[in-house]
């Protein structure tokens, strides 16, 4: 389990899967030997599997405590979803709310939940099954989504986007139903601590979180950067991004963010060490990982 230390608030790592999961080459089409070449030495291991040919993602929440509040960021999988059309997520069974807690936060404990995006990778903890249904797993939190991603994958064709359409019906729906949600502009401002930028290209509604304290920050970029090798490469989408164009502006928007202000980078899916520093170097960008 990792801590950081941004100013006077505290970010853990809440685990729930870390492992070779995705065909490289499927997952990035810019993906090839000779582009990697170059990073074999920090690639090798924590962030690429060369010997399956399957990049390592990690998929886990940050528990912020910032200004006697407890955030949760990003909600992960989640146990016993139905996901047929990916085998490593579809009805898991994973101790996520016993690290949650060795984290230091019971789920009655979190006041907010915060969606960098809608995807169900993110969104999954948001409930959890109980006598059948789908109930909010954390009974006391405002839940904040992104207006408009939650308008975009209420709609979404099930056809098209099968796991994220299921998701919104398991993960998303059940908490507005029980008045746990609340539905924020592109752009907001949580508190003194805590804001949302938007950054649309993955998802229509893809933000990032700024956490800032006693003149530190971070930022939680959830699926704007997937994987490490992003940073060197801020024009290589990912399949899942929806629209490409934006989602390599916003990439770099973020990466110019970090390397001009020096706020740690806190992505939902980087392999160990999980977090970097963003160094500028020309037009391009390096990690320095914390």
């Amino acid at each position: 389990m990792s801590t950081f230390t941004i100013g006077g608030a505290t970010v853990t790592r809440v685990e729930e899967t870390y492992e070779a999961n995705f065909d490289a080459a499927k997952f990035f089409a810019d993906w090839s030997a000779d582009a990697i070449a170059p990073h074999r030495a920090w690639l090798d291991g924590p962030h690429w599997d060369p010997d399956k040919g399957m990049i390592k993602l990690s998929v886990h929440s940050w528990l912020v405590k910032a200004g006697g509040r407890t955030i949760l960021v990003d909600a992960c999988v989640g146990n016993d979803k139905e996901r047929p059309l990916r085998p490593m997520w579809h009805r898991m069974k994973t101790p996520y709310l016993d690290r949650l807690a060795g984290a230091g936060a019971t789920p009655e404990q979190v006041d907010f939940v915060m969606c960098t995006h809608l995807h169900n990778d993110h969104v999954g903890w948001n409930t959890r099954l109980t006598d059948g249904r789908w109930v909010p797993t954390f009974p006391n939190a405002r839940y904040i989504f992104s207006r408009r991603d939650y308008d975009h994958f209420k709609a979404v064709d099930p056809a098209k986007q099968p796991g994220n359409a299921a998701a919104f019906k398991d993960s998303v729906a059940p908490v507005v139903e029980a008045g746990l949600a609340d539905l924020v502009p592109d752009e907001h401002t949580m508190d003194e601590h805590l804001s949302i930028i938007p950054a649309p290209g993955h998802t229509p509604g893809t933000a990032f979180i700024v956490l800032q304290s006693r003149g530190a920050s971070a930022v939680f970029c959830g699926d704007i950067l997937h994987h490490a090798i992003q940073v060197h490469h801020p024009e290589w989408n990912s399949f899942a991004c929806e629209d490409a164009v934006n989602a390599r502006r916003s990439r770099r928007k973020v990466l110019e963010y970090c390397a001009g202000n020096g706020s740690l980078l806190m992505p939902a899916h980087f392999g160990a060490p999980f977090v970097c520093h963003v160094d500028a170097k020309g037009d391009a960008f390096v990690p320095r990982f914390a």
